[in-house]
């Protein structure tokens, strides 16, 4: 054993020689940064972490204390903090797992490492701990400590990536639940602090664990492809080298390819295939800036530069009009600069350019990390993460008694791109891409927006709900006899405004909304159902609400009612997936029985036995077999189904993430399930006769609903149809590709049918 200030024991174990050589490591990586090298008080924060550790081991087999040294070393390399956060990072779990507490690392170590050290211990043990029944609480705790010292969420967002990275020794049902959140909040909260690095780790990681076939796919096609993007690379550079020869400085250039989850997530969003995505390789130029000069003049001299490489760069390749990206002059919220061109290259193929200093790369993957200067005392308005921070701040002093609702508004705060407006005296203005002039006016002054009845937009008259563009100049109309209404709530996309004009109605309408509260859960318990985010989804759809809130306000002005007839809505999505063409009947007091515990740990098998008893198949996804799922425990103990990427689901592995449970298919080709599909194509005679009678002739499957527009020669379609499994839907959609006048043939979601 050791004391904390003490030596290592005389006889080494393998463990032990492996634990000193991962901390000589650290110490190394710590004396080649720029930091002062204050090595005694990291050695001393060594040796207390290991000696409280000692003899606990990780679930992988390792001894635990590699894990904070893993963490220390993250900080120290990746995002670039010094000794009082590598010291905070080595003990961050003593007090929570070990009978050491704030006041020894206070006595041995001082205020300000037990201060971050007391910030990690609020905030730990919900995320991984085994009885945590909701995250939001916890991840409201580990916002509001980026108040105090923004060292703590820096050294999370470390503990996290750690954890990301050493998955792979928890059991399923864990690591879909914790991958689930880390896409959801960890890796916009990443992206939100300038760490574009680790966030982008944090989303391939998160995609690797939640849909592994996809991962390994595009990674693959990644890979067939990598000789192709290295010979543009080359194509591309070769005579740009010679052009910037003139400019005098010293230089690299890199080419970055797109993460796998990003071009993921562009094929979702578009409905591309991978070889329809133009700008997987992007050129970065980076250039040192001279020493011995100004902040003010390294300022003037970099703008000159970057814009003197885009001469450069547009002399030799045509831009794309559309495509210029000046963060140099006005930088993302986050402190990104850099200057953004997208050029066509020598072979036909656009290519994006970035173009940034060395000091604006640094900042680009480490964020706020590389310039913060820990002032707790002096906070400075104008500084963007500052106004942030308070703005979080103001939502949670405003918590959302539905806790995903909160974890909603948050995330519109994390994730979004800024466009720049102006004042009507000039002044530049940071928001949110979508914003509309009630956004903007909230984030002047929470009275200009509670009293707001239109704007100005560059000097004309445009409602409240008008989207903002970049570069449009704001004046905001105000009335004293204004007050917020419901449907204002349609009018924003921002947080802030969004958790404020809701704080704004629950007060004007506490007794409507909480006796509209009370008869919601009354129809939920007459009906034997559960109030799960699935089943107020139904009614929601019914009534056409967009959210719960909406729901709410019509119950409580009496436009809607709720009765026994609308339990006909919750029989209904269910016939329609498996009763309806297996003519199975479930008797209701079957199905409200008390189901027994659920074996989370287990993996679950999708049978039709299965599905007969506690299984249901979620109508905001409606899955068929084959396709990626999960499973959820309701409060009853019944079990619905999700696809994965459901952003349902992802707002469940955040919120109520332990009742997440690991399912998957067996065997269903006596069955028959909703799929949607969309068609483009040539607009020719005979089309539609042949795309009949390949599905319903050749492949006997039962068409729901056919819809077909045409324009200018071109149709676009949508087919429902009824499939066994996704193995057959990609037949039949290779089959109607066949066909020569059809173009493309996509499965889609249901909400993204457009008609």
């Amino acid at each position: 054993m050791m004391d904390p200030d003490g030596k290592l024991p005389e006889v080494q174990s393998a463990d032990d020689l492996m634990i000193e050589a991962e901390f000589q490591d650290l110490l190394q990586k710590y004396l080649n940064s720029n930091h002062r090298k204050k090595v005694d008080i990291i050695t001393k924060a060594f040796r207390f972490a290991e000696k409280a550790h000692r003899g606990i081991k990780r679930r992988s087999g390792e001894p635990y204390i590699m894990h904070p040294l893993a963490v220390a070393k993250i900080c120290c390399c990746e995002i670039g903090l010094g000794s009082t956060s590598i010291c905070a990072a080595l003990l961050h779990d003593v007090v929570e797992d070990t009978e050491f507490t704030i006041e020894d690392i206070n006595h041995h170590f001082g205020e300000k490492i037990a201060s971050i050290v007391e910030g990690l211990t609020k905030i730990s043990g919900g995320i991984f701990g085994e009885q945590a029944s909701t995250q939001t609480e916890n991840f409201r705790r580990l916002l509001l400590t980026m108040a105090e010292d923004i060292r703590v969420i820096l050294i999370k967002m470390a503990d996290r990536l750690h954890n990301m990275r050493t998955l792979d020794g928890q059991p399923p049902q864990k690591r879909y639940k914790i991958a689930g959140e880390t896409l959801y909040l960890y890796a916009p909260l990443a992206h939100r602090l300038g760490l574009n690095r680790i966030k982008t780790e944090l989303e391939d990681l998160s995609f690797k664990y939640e849909h592994p076939q996809e991962y390994e796919e595009i990674a693959r096609k990644l890979e067939n492809t990598a000789a192709d993007r290295q010979e543009l690379f080359q194509q591309f550079i070769q005579p740009l080298k010679d052009a910037l020869i003139d400019l005098d400085i010293r230089y690299e250039i890199k080419d970055r390819v797109k993460s796998v989850y990003s071009i993921w997530s562009k094929m979702q969003k578009k409905h591309l295939h991978f070889e329809d995505i133009y700008d997987i390789l992007a050129v970065r130029i980076i250039f040192d800036e001279p020493e011995n000069l100004t902040a003010e003049e390294v300022e003037a001299w970099e703008k000159k530069k970057c814009w003197g490489i885009y001469g450069a760069v547009t002399n030799l390749y045509k831009p794309h009009p559309d495509r210029l990206r000046d963060w140099i002059n006005n930088p993302k919220a986050n402190g990104y600069q850099a200057l953004h061109t997208t050029v066509m290259g020598p072979s036909g193929e656009w290519v994006e350019v970035q173009i940034r200093s060395r000091r604006m790369d640094v900042i680009a993957e480490r964020g706020f990390a590389a310039h913060w200067k820990y002032k707790v005392d002096e906070i400075d308005d104008e500084n963007d993460l500052n106004r942030w921070i308070l703005t979080i701040k103001e939502i949670l002093e405003s918590p959302e008694p539905n806790s995903i609702d909160m974890l909603d508004t948050i995330k519109m705060n994390l994730f979004a791109s800024e466009i720049f407006v102006f004042t009507p005296k000039g002044e530049i203005k940071t928001i949110a891409q979508g914003a509309t002039a009630l956004d903007f006016a909230f984030e002047l002054h929470s009275e200009l927006g509670y009293h707001c009845i239109g704007a100005k937009a560059n000097h004309q008259l445009v409602p409240m709900s008008y989207v903002l563009k970049s570069g449009d100049q704001i004046e905001i109309l105000t009335s004293d006899n204004q007050s917020p209404k419901y449907e204002w709530l349609k009018y924003v996309s921002t947080g802030k405004a969004y958790s404020k004009i809701r704080t704004r109605l629950r007060k004007q309408n506490r007794a409507m909304l909480k006796e509209a509260e009370k008869t919601l859960n009354e129809f939920f318990i007459q009906e034997r159902l559960s109030a799960s985010p699935e089943n107020l989804q139904v009614l929601m759809e019914h009534f056409v609400c967009d959210s719960r809130d909406e729901l709410l306000m019509k119950l409580a002005r009496q436009e809607i009612k709720l009765d026994s007839n609308l339990a006909d809505l919750y029989k209904k999505s269910s016939e329609s997936t498996w009763m309806k063409y297996l003519k199975i009947s479930f008797k209701k007091s079957k199905k409200n029985e008390k189901y027994g515990k659920v074996d989370k740990k287990a993996m679950h098998k999708l049978t039709e036995e299965a599905m007969r008893d506690r299984y249901m198949l979620a109508p905001c996804c409606q899955p068929i077999p084959g396709d990626e799922v999960v499973g959820y425990v309701e409060k009853d103990g019944s079990i619905s189904v999700h696809k994965q990427h459901c952003p349902v689901v992802m707002k469940l592995k955040s919120s109520h993430g332990n009742n997440i449970i690991s399912a998957e298919w067996a065997t269903h080709k006596a069955m028959s399930f909703l799929a949607y599909l969309e068609m483009t194509g040539v607009d020719e005679v005979g089309v539609i006769s042949q795309l009949t009678r390949i599905v319903s002739d050749e492949y006997k499957v039962n068409i729901q609903m056919l819809h077909i527009e045409t324009k200018d020669g071109i149709f676009k379609g949508y087919l429902t149809l009824y499939i066994h499994d996704v193995e057959d839907l990609n037949i039949l959609i290779g089959k109607l590709r066949s066909l020569k006048s059809i173009r493309d043939v996509k499965r889609i979601e249901k909400s993204d049918l457009k008609f």
